[in-house]
């Protein structure tokens, strides 16, 4: 994922990798390549006048392939990000990486 996609501020330096999903980068961006395979070739389905239904089946396939990138990176998130805030006493940051997930679990269920 690019860095221009990236939302917030930098975490606060704490000798470690800086985001969570660091030891899945390489697996992440080779699915998001894939999924983008996927759109290209929905876009190119449209403009060859393809059965709606297969175009909707490769939609429903792009969006489930999203879905899973997406809980790979809440997964990561809980278990690095929030997981440091907690045991580094700092309640503030605590509270913030609580709140940034539990907004990111909302965002991710409400497009369910």
């Amino acid at each position: 994922m690019s860095e221009e996609l990236a939302a917030g501020p930098p975490p606060k330096d704490h000798g470690g990798p800086p985001y969570g999903y660091v030891g899945d980068k390489d697996a992440l961006v080779n699915r998001m390549r894939r999924i983008a395979g996927q759109a290209r070739g929905i876009e190119k389905m449209i403009a060859e006048d393809r059965y709606c239904i297969d175009i909707l089946t490769q939609i429903s396939a792009v969006t489930t392939a999203l879905g899973a990138v997406a809980e790979i990176l809440l997964d990561d998130h809980a278990n690095h990000c929030v997981r440091h805030a907690l045991s580094s006493g700092d309640e503030e940051a605590a509270n913030e990486k609580m709140r940034e997930l539990l907004e990111a679990v909302h965002r991710f269920t409400r497009s369910r």
